[in-house]
């Protein structure tokens, strides 16, 4: 490896150096150059920006303050202008400023009328909803006690008693001609609690309900649930006869679905319904209208249907008759043809005679044709007896 003879420049003493050792201390010295010129430049670069800044400064300083000096004077031409300005400016604008303050004025005594009604709107409707907040907590407290008197002792009884009294209550007046009892009629298997029908002036039943009452308090152990009653209440529905079903229940005390009012659970059972104990007579009051503006259609149909009974009757008379007119056609016809054949065979019989008088007639001609021809000279000739017979006669008269 080729190597270099260094002196040292402060003692004079020589050492020898490869050319990786060489390499090194060139680099080092290059380093530090380029790094004293980049110092260098940078000082020169720091010095001429803040030269450059420093003349920005006073060139900015200079424009505003000659601005300043061109709005000062631009200020004091419009004092001036104003100071100068006629009678009748000054006056119209107070005038514009008079109509101003007025309208500013009537803006302000609107706004606090505005206030007032807004005022008096919050308060009526803080008292509206009071007055309802009231209302439902005074029903929600009676349904409370309501429900509080009732027993697991009681469980169906009290509700059963509580719809005696509401329907009793308005009986006379609603529901005058309404059949309203319980079902003691056991014989399917199973009964309702109580069945409702209303009939018309002529007797047709209007409407029929079949009413199952469901009461169960807190302390029962075991809850039921609506959903439980449905199936048997549609049977004692379709065994007695009614068109309705309605299950007047106090179960489920904290759905929101049954303590919303009337629930029509028809997709479940045909025609079947689940309210709470206070909509025991709006139920009843429902079914019993809608079925009466049924009534005309009902009354057609019974009209129908006895003319369809009539049709029928007529019919089957009417088929009564042509079996027996077919039956007596049939013998009548048959004596008929043997009428037609005896007077057939009595023609025939009659023609053979016919026939047989006309040869006797033909006959009968002959022997006159024959009878005519006779004479005495024809019956005396070749017969000299005859003739002198006959002469003897002659002069006998």
């Amino acid at each position: 490896m080729p190597t270099n003879d260094i002196a040292c420049p402060h003692c004079g003493k020589s050492f020898t150096l490869d050319e990786a050792g060489y390499a090194d201390i060139l680099k080092q010295v290059r380093d530090e150059e380029f790094a004293s010129t980049i110092q260098e430049r940078m000082d020169t670069f720091e010095l001429q920006k803040k030269t450059e800044i420093a003349l920005a400064e006073a060139t900015i300083s200079q424009h505003l303050q000659a601005e300043a000096t061109k709005k000062d004077a631009e200020i004091a031409k419009l004092n001036a202008d104003l100071a100068n300005s006629t009678t009748t400016q000054k006056l119209a604008l107070a005038e514009a400023m008079g109509v101003i303050e007025k309208e500013r004025d009537a803006l302000k005594v609107e706004l606090k009328h505005s206030e007032l009604e807004k005022e008096r709107s919050e308060k009526a409707l803080q008292d509206k909803y009071q007055t309802q907040i009231k209302d439902r907590d005074d029903e929600i407290e009676r349904h409370k006690t309501m429900k509080a008197r009732l027993s697991t002792k009681m469980v169906g009884e009290t509700l059963e008693q509580h719809c005696e009294i509401e329907f009793g209550k308005i009986r006379a007046t609603a529901f005058p001609k309404a059949y309203f009892e319980k079902d003691n009629d056991a014989r399917e298997g199973s009964k309702g609690d109580y069945i409702f029908r209303d009939q018309n002036d002529a007797g047709i039943d209007v409407v029929s309900i079949m009413f199952e009452m469901k009461n169960e308090s807190d302390e029962t152990k075991t809850k039921k649930k609506n959903e439980d009653f449905l199936a048997e209440l549609d049977r004692d529905r379709e065994a007695k006869g009614c068109e309705y079903a309605v299950l007047v229940s106090l179960l489920e005390a904290d759905s929101e679905l049954y303590n919303s009012g009337i629930v029509d659970v028809s997709h479940r059972f045909p025609k079947m319904y689940v309210v709470r104990p206070q909509f025991f007579i709006p139920i009843i009051t429902l079914l019993r209208n809608a079925a009466q503006n049924s009534m005309e259609y009902k009354s057609e149909l019974a009209l129908v249907k006895s003319q369809n009974v009539d049709v029928t009757n007529f019919e089957t008379e009417l088929e009564e008759f042509k079996s027996a007119f077919s039956k007596n056609y049939d013998l009548a016809s048959r004596k008929f043809q043997d009428a037609v054949k005896q007077i057939d065979d009595a023609i025939k019989d009659l023609q053979k005679v016919k026939e047989s008088l006309v040869g006797s007639e033909r006959q009968l001609r002959l022997a006159s044709d024959k009878a005519n021809d006779v004479t005495i000279k024809k019956l005396t000739r070749n017969n000299p007896t005859m003739a002198d017979k006959f002469a003897e006669q002659v002069r006998d008269e």
